[in-house]
């Protein structure tokens, strides 16, 4: 195998390169030396073997008879000499050009482009790579620190280098040469070498991660995390929600005797960690948020304004604040409510008869005015969502036409059993009442009904006068003190008799 072919083996198989780019390299680097050496090159042509065992550079001609430019003209009689008897004037001929003929600064400027050439293919490789690990987790050794940032060696012989930024590090982190640091990508950049990732040990994102990796029911999504805030270093607090009701989601996180957590808390650098039920109900999800403090009672202030009071014993109140704030002010980011923590001696002196307690916490997110505004099957509770997409797709959306069509025994989609459309059935009659047109046309009938009725047993049993007025003659009666027709007044009086 020839030099030329196991420069080009060691570029594909040890450093990575693709065939592609390693072909268009040299390509563009023969032809940078060509054009150096005869101006242009236009009628450059590269040409490699199949297996890349070898490239050959040539420079392809017209032939004349009288060569008046040699660099694109080429001699017939010299080619009929050389390629054989059948060429022609004007035709084109690719006649080999030996590398030793180019001059030194064409050799010089070809190496050039070949290392330019490479370094930006490898680049862009390195870019196009890593851009898709944006949010992934990486690990690397602590090399050293400037300004405050820290540079991690990740390998591959310094291509790659990763910061960690003052504002991306965990407060209470620190680090000493050579120690192993787990972080999250967060961004990419080209370097004059090849690329730099910048790191955080701060991003939610780390956790979420972190504990993926540690929960089987989080990575096969049994559990969902549905938010995280942290003060990274001190606290952080994770709010987690089970699509299974057999599956406790605290419980999952936790693991047996709390080997999961603590094994997150250990990459946290025991970083605190509170694991909580996410609930629907803000009144209860507040009361979880304030965990490890025990809350008595939670009473929504203004709703509109998001505002609530937690009310806790003496004991607690501190530990439901948190150290400077810290425990009240994850509490409200969780939540995304303004939390205000009192003792039972301090809420004593406020009134609080017009407002919610946790008991009442559910008018906010109006449960029983959506019992009355059920409308559509996914808005049953409790329903199935992959069932009422699919009844949704083939064209049963709301209850009407649901209840219409599982009474008729018409409902015959892939993917939803008899079982299932049993219960969303049960679903409805527990939650929606459903009212017959009929019943209401016979209400109406019925009163009116009532109504004629009334109307003719008064006028049987009454045996009623009737009395007209003494000027126009128009029908009245004994309430009026004015004729509608003609306006004259007039009054009734009673006979002696």
């Amino acid at each position: 195998m020839s030099e030329m072919a196991e420069a080009i083996r060691q570029l594909i198989q040890e450093k990575g390169y693709s065939e592609d780019s390693v072909r268009q390299t040299i390509e563009r680097a023969l032809k940078a030396a060509y054009k150096r050496t005869f101006g242009t090159d236009e009628n450059a042509i590269v040409k490699f073997a199949d297996d890349m065992s070898d490239v050959s550079i040539y420079s392809r001609k017209v032939l004349v008879d009288g060569v008046y430019d040699p660099v694109r003209e080429y001699e017939l009689e010299d080619a009929r000499k050389k390629e054989g008897a059948d060429l022609h004037e004007g035709d084109e001929v690719d006649i080999l050009v030996d590398p030793k003929s180019f001059d030194l600064s064409a050799v010089s400027t070809g190496k050039q482009t070949v290392h330019q050439g490479l370094n930006e293919t490898f680049k862009t490789s390195l870019m196009n790579e890593y851009k898709d690990k944006i949010g992934e987790i990486i690990i690397g050794y602590y090399q050293r620190e400037r300004n405050g940032n820290i540079y991690v060696d990740l390998g591959n012989a310094g291509k790659i280098e990763g910061v960690l930024p003052v504002k991306y590090q965990s407060k209470l982190e620190y680090y000493e040469k050579n120690d192993r640091i787990k972080a999250l990508i967060v961004d990419v950049k080209p370097t004059s070498s090849g690329i730099q990732l910048v790191l955080s040990r701060s991003d939610t994102k780390l956790v979420s991660s972190i504990l993926e990796k540690e929960v089987p029911e989080i990575a096969d999504g049994t559990v969902e995390i549905m938010k995280i805030v942290r003060d990274a270093g001190y606290r952080t607090k994770v709010a987690v929600y089970s699509k299974r009701e057999e599956v406790d989601a605290v419980g999952a996180c936790v693991g047996l005797k709390g080997v999961r957590i603590q094994n997150v808390i250990r990459e946290l650098l025991n970083e605190k960690i509170d694991v909580l039920p996410w609930d629907p109900d803000p009144a209860v999800f507040i009361k979880n948020a304030l965990s490890p403090a025990q809350v008595n009672r939670v009473i929504i202030m203004d709703a509109d304004k998001r505002q609530a009071l937690a009310i806790v014993d003496e004991s607690q109140f501190s530990l439901a604040i948190g150290r400077q704030g810290q425990n009240v002010r994850l509490a409200n980011r969780l939540c995304d409510w303004n939390i205000d923590v009192k003792t039972v001696e301090q809420a004593a002196d406020i009134d609080l008869s017009s407002f919610s307690t946790v008991q009442n916490a559910h008018a906010l997110f109006n449960d029983e005015e959506e019992e009355d505004s059920i409308l559509t099957i996914s808005d049953l509770p409790g329903i199935d969502k992959e069932i009422a997409q699919l009844l949704k797709n083939n064209g049963i959306d709301s209850i009407e036409d649901f209840v219409e069509a599982y009474d008729n025994g018409s409902i015959e989609i892939e993917g939803v059993s008899k079982e299932a459309l049993d219960k969303v059935n049960d679903l409805v009659n527990e939650n929606v009442e459903i009212v017959e047109e009929d019943s209401a046309e016979e209400t109406e009938s019925s009163e009116n009904a009532a109504e004629k009725e009334g109307q003719e047993e008064k006028s049987e049993d009454g045996d009623e006068d009737e009395y007209f007025c003494p000027e126009c003659g128009h029908k009245i009666t004994l309430d009026m003190t004015h004729c509608p027709n003609c306006g004259v007044e007039f009054e009734f009086t009673e006979d002696e008799e």
